[in-house]
């Protein structure tokens, strides 16, 4: 079954929002405001540059975006959800409404917790925007100019498809919501955002580049988890979501790699990247210990009962529930076995399994990265180094959770708080690494240029050329 895409209205969807008027004058009501926000807190300046964007127009597999030129302010920013599946009804796959149709309409005793799953999802959109906005003037291409502007237009579309759920099915609470999401601004310190990783700055292209590829990728593994709800509307909307989030997570991964591969370079030429303003290897595996341990932290707490009821109430899965990849889809009379540490010494401790949703995702989430950080290692390889970048432990830098206020390296060995605060200028970011980083950020806005510390990509955009006119500045 393949939904209608109206792109003549006002706000493109495939929802049916000209035969639903009342949503559909809310959601034109809360658009100026919207707007007001990208004004304010979106990418500074820049808003009559066109910037070649793709602008999603359908949910098919194929050909689901168009791509061209776009002033960002113009562009269409749409509600779209992924289309039923065609097989047979829908059923529920996992905890305790298991095998039933899934709801249309969310149950009267899930209302508030899931209004806390899609509020908590729908801040991190808007959050990231603000925490990106300077990025623009200090882009070391075009190129990568384009995909901060891309990821930023995909992140406020997210948006509006959080606060879609919101108005449709939550009634003066969800428009409540929806009005609060424009008001919290990223690290200000009497309305923030929601989760702490998102209030963090995003001072440079380096911490970009980690955040989306760590971060963002949190997003991946809770996007993924809420696509297998029983509430059908949230199952499709963020089945959709993954589909643009691929090219946030490409973004961080690629930067990244790239980052490696021109530092590769230099020192293969015996050439001391400090010395001509690229990016040394220990700093980077600094920035990566930072963005990676913060976004452990997103994940919760691996023992929460919260975690627990949602999974049970059949709101929120596991990653790729519905795949077959667990034995019990009720997720009951099983444990979960981890390691937790009494008075310095280590003992395994059983959890229930419900219990243990949060470290279930969060180890699929660091084999994932895992396997990145095994990537640009192959870079390190392909130049004949013999240094290498790595992941730290689960267990490093964390402020919540079973390790939070507990003091270890990042190969996951309990160390006292004195001697981590010995090392955390090997092991962390400090101000003159930030400032290092900072003094490197030079703009690169000639076609085909890239910044000395930043390596070209192998391919452009859309079967485009990388010397190809990205951003047309006016």
């Amino acid at each position: 079954m393949t939904s209608f895409v109206d792109l003549e209205a006002k706000i493109p969807n495939n929802v049916g929002l000209k035969d639903d008027p009342v949503i559909r004058r809310a959601l034109e009501t809360w658009q100026p405001a919207y707007l007001e926000w990208w004004r304010d807190m979106g990418p500074s300046d820049f808003k009559q540059d066109d910037i070649y964007l793709r602008t999603a127009v359908g949910v098919g597999r194929g050909g689901w975006a168009n791509f061209g030129h776009v002033k960002m302010p113009d562009y269409r920013w749409g509600i779209f959800l992924a289309d039923p599946e065609t097989e047979g009804e829908r059923k529920i796959k996992f905890g305790d409404a298991m095998g039933q149709p899934v709801w249309m309409q969310i149950p009267g005793e899930m209302r508030a917790r899931a209004r806390r799953l899609i509020v908590t999802q729908a801040d991190t959109e808007p959050a990231s925007v603000e925490q990106q906005r300077l990025l623009g003037h200090t882009a070391p291409s075009i190129y990568d100019m384009r995909n901060l502007f891309q990821v930023n237009v995909e992140e406020g579309r997210h948006l509006w498809a959080m606060v879609y759920l919101l108005h449709k099915y939550f009634g003066s609470e969800g428009r409540d919501e929806a009005e609060e999401l424009l008001r919290r601004r990223s690290g200000d310190p009497d309305n923030p955002r929601v989760l702490q990783a998102f209030n963090k700055p995003i001072r440079d292209w380096m911490a970009f580049f980690c955040f989306t590829t760590f971060t963002d990728r949190d997003g991946k593994y809770q996007l993924a988890a809420l696509a297998e709800s029983g509430f059908d509307p949230l199952a499709r909307t963020t089945q959709f979501m993954l589909t643009e989030e691929a090219h946030h997570l490409q973004v961080g991964e690629n930067g990244i790699a790239r980052i490696i591969e021109r530092t590769a370079q230099l020192m293969k030429e015996g050439v001391d990247p400090r010395k001509v303003g690229a990016m040394p290897l220990d700093l980077i595996q600094r920035y990566i210990n930072e963005w990676s341990s913060a976004s452990y932290d997103l994940f919760g707490g691996e023992d929460s009962s919260n975690a627990a009821e949602a999974f049970a109430t059949s709101l929120k899965g596991r990653y790729r529930e519905g795949d077959g990849l667990y034995k019990d889809p009720l997720a009951l009379n099983q444990n979960y076995e981890t390691e937790i540490f009494e008075n310095g010494v280590e003992k395994k401790v059983q959890i229930p399994l419900r219990r243990a949703m949060n470290a279930l995702l969060l180890e699929a989430y660091h084999a994932d990265a895992t396997r990145i950080v095994a990537r640009w290692n192959r870079v390190l390889e392909q130049y004949q180094l013999s240094e290498r970048v790595y992941l730290p432990t689960l267990r490093f830098n964390r402020q919540i959770g079973l390790y939070g206020g507990l003091w270890f390296n990042p190969q996951g060995e309990q160390i006292s708080k004195e001697a981590f605060e010995r090392k955390r200028t090997e092991w962390l970011p400090v101000d003159a690494d930030y400032q290092y980083v900072k003094n490197c950020m030079i703009k690169v806005w000639d076609r085909g240029k890239f910044a000395n510390w930043i390596a070209p990509p192998p391919v452009g955009i859309n079967n485009q050329p990388v010397d190809f006119e990205y951003v047309k500045f006016h």
